[in-house]
Parts: structure tokens; C-alpha cells; sequence
């Protein structure tokens, strides 16, 4: 490991000097490696503060050996604060030299679906709808809706959303999967508790050059939009609908009062299903391999409940429970999603090194 930090530090230390220099051949290659400076910086950082412990730590071994008991004693117990230190920032760096998932900095479209419950079900993909949009507007991400298909009461059956800002799939990427909703519907009249289920699929966003697509194989439909949007809903074919004949994946949007600008929406949209299909099968092939699954927490996985009349958020994935539900769904999801991700970086490290 210490051979591997070494390399990123002398890498670190030539991208500083390329930097100082200023000779870029054009602005896009400034930020990609500009970028790439602040990766290895908080890998730099850390490895630093390290060899700064290990100083510490040789020098108050010098001081243990002093005749003086008192300074003696002043070392012991320093020598136990930075030996204890030391050991918190061993497990940092082993985890922040795993790979870094290359979707991480993307934008996501975030698919969210009534499953089982009818109206309730519904009901609560309007209410993680509003969960997600909150903490993106809390992030400072901006959100809109591609596509929806509203359902009584106001709730919809489905919604998908393009949400974008400063590294939206690194803090979503394990919402993917079946959220259970536990509470009495507004439409029961017994007072019963009822179970609904809801999916969430977490898409990162996709540029042409990171896959094709083939246009004989997409079938093209267009026609009259519906639902809220004033009057040309009723009058022009704008909605469009893409079959991605080979898949079998079908995409429609509607949220433009332009044919053209819905048809390129939903090819993005297209490409986001594809590129994540392709990624589910290399995953699965790679899991395969080593025979060893670590969570992936795709969709098929029931990986929360919601329990109103509790007031209990738990995540399946890692034995979390929460007493905030309240809080979570008006959109604070940190002390969610920081432990999500802490754990699943935790298992890619084991993964690695299950396979050195």
C-alpha cells in the first residue's frame, strides 16, 4: 500500500508542477487535469498528515526513555493518542486508494415506480419524489421532471426526473432498489397498517462517445401529449415514445411542448437504461469470477422500509434504523446516505483485496 501512496504522491507533485507551468493546449484538458489534481489531493493530504503521525509518534518514543517521570508520562500519553490516530487514518487511506467509481461526478435520472399498493403505492412515489428533490435542493442540484404518469389522489405511478449538480450519482447510487412504505392509507377505513412497495432505479447520465446506439434498431413513436401543460397537450403530436427493439427498453417523454427536444431527452434517457444494463452484466460477470457477491444494491433488492406509525426509517443493507422519518422524507438524507456509502466502500476494499 505504502508503495502505491508513494506513487500517487510523486504523481501529485507532477500534476502541481503542470499546473504552475500553464501549458494546456486547450481549457477542457485544464479541467480535466485540474480534476484530477483534487482527486489525489485528498488522498495526498491524508498520506501527509500520516508521515507527520509517524514523526510524532518516533519522538515521543524518544521521550518515553527520559529520566524524567513526568515527561515520561507526558509521552505515554501522547504515544497513545497518536498511535490511535494513526490507526484511524491506515483505514482512511486504504479506503480512499479503491478506485473511484468513474459515474460518481455524473448527473442521474432517477426513475422512481409504484409496485405493489394501487393508489398507496402510488401516493409514495409522489412523497420520494419530494424526499429527492429536497435534498437536491439542498445540495444546491437543480432537478426536472422528464416524464410522469399521475394517478388519483395525487400520487404517480411513475416519475423520472434528470437531477444535476456537483457529484449526484456518488450520493445516489445506492437509493437504487424496492423502498417499503409501512402506514394505515388515507383510503382504509379499519385503521389497518398497510404494506406498499415502490422501485427506485438511480441511471447515471451518459455521453454519446460512452455508448451507441444502433437507429435500425429503435422504433420511433410519436403522439398528443397528456396531463397539465395547457392546451397543446390536446392539438400537437410533441410526446414521444423510443422501443429499443433488441432490449425491449421502452422510454417516452412529453415534458417539452417540442417533438424534437422530447425525442432527444429520451434518447438520453435511452442511453442511461443501456449503459446501466451493460454495467449490471459486467458486474454480475465479475461477481461471477470471484465468486463472491458484495451488494450491489440494484433494484430487484427490498433495501428500506418506511414505517410511519413507528416513525422508523430502516435500511436492510447495513441493519440501519433510524427514529427521523419525519426529517428523512422532507429530504435529510445524509445520515442515510454517508454510512451507505462508507459501508460499500468498505466491501469493494475487501473485494480488492479478497482478489490480490
Amino acid at each position: 500500500m505504502f508503495d502505491q501512496l508513494e506513487g500517487v504522491l510523486r504523481k501529485f507533485k507532477e500534476i502541481e508542477a503542470r499546473l504552475s507551468s500553464g501549458e494546456f493546449e486547450n481549457p477542457q484538458e485544464l479541467a480535466e487535469v485540474s480534476k484530477e489534481h483534487s482527486n489525489l489531493q485528498k488522498v495526498v493530504d491524508k498520506y501527509l498528515r500520516y508521515k507527520d503521525l509517524l514523526s510524532g509518534i518516533r519522538d515521543a518514543e524518544i521521550m518515553l526513555k527520559d529520566e524524567d517521570p513526568e515527561i515520561k508520562e507526558m509521552a505515554k500519553t501522547e504515544l497513545e493518542a497518536l498511535n490511535e490516530q494513526k490507526e484511524t487514518i491506515l483505514k482512511e487511506l486504504e479506503i480512499a486508494l479503491v478506485p473511484p467509481d468513474p459515474n460518481d461526478d455524473k448527473n442521474v435520472y432517477l426513475e422512481i415506480r409504484a409496485g405493489t399498493g394501487g393508489d398507496e403505492a402510488a401516493l409514495f412515489v409522489a412523497e420520494l419524489f419530494r424526499m429527492y428533490s429536497r435534498f437536491a435542493e439542498k445540495l444546491g442540484w437543480s432537478t426536472k421532471i422528464i416524464s410522469s404518469s399521475e394517478s388519483g389522489l395525487g400520487g404517480f405511478k411513475e416519475i423520472i426526473i434528470l437531477i444535476e449538480g456537483k457529484g449526484v450519482y456518488s450520493h445516489l447510487k445506492y437509493e437504487c432498489g424496492t423502498h417499503r412504505v409501512q402506514r394505515v392509507p388515507v383510503t382504509e377505513t379499519m385503521g389497518r397498517v398497510h404494506t406498499s412497495a415502490v422501485t427506485v432505479a438511480v441511471l447515471p447520465e451518459v455521453g454519446d462517445i460512452e455508448i451507441e446506439v444502433d437507429q435500425s434498431d429503435l422504433r420511433i413513436d410519436v403522439y398528443r401529449a397528456s396531463g397539465a401543460g395547457g392546451q397543446h397537450v390536446n392539438k400537437t403530436e410533441s410526446a414521444v415514445r423510443i422501443t429499443h427493439l433488441s432490449s425491449g427498453i421502452v422510454v417516452q417523454c412529453q415534458d417539452s411542448r417540442s417533438q424534437t427536444k422530447n425525442k432527444e431527452m429520451a434518447m438520453k434517457v435511452l442511453k442511461a437504461r443501456l449503459y446501466e444494463k451493460e454495467q449490471m452484466e459486467h458486474d454480475a460477470q465479475i461477481s461471477q469470477d470471484r465468486k463472491t457477491q458484495v451488494g450491489s444494491g440494484d433494484r430487484s433488492e427490498k433495501i428500506r422500509t418506511y414505517n410511519f406509525p413507528q416513525g422508523r426509517v430502516t435500511d436492510h443493507r447495513i441493519g440501519l434504523t433510524l427514529y427521523k422519518l419525519e426529517n428523512i422524507v422532507n429530504g435529510e438524507l445524509v445520515d442515510i446516505i454517508t454510512p451507505l456509502n462508507n459501508y460499500f466502500q468498505a466491501e469493494k476494499l475487501k473485494a480488492l483485496k479478497q482478489n490480490d
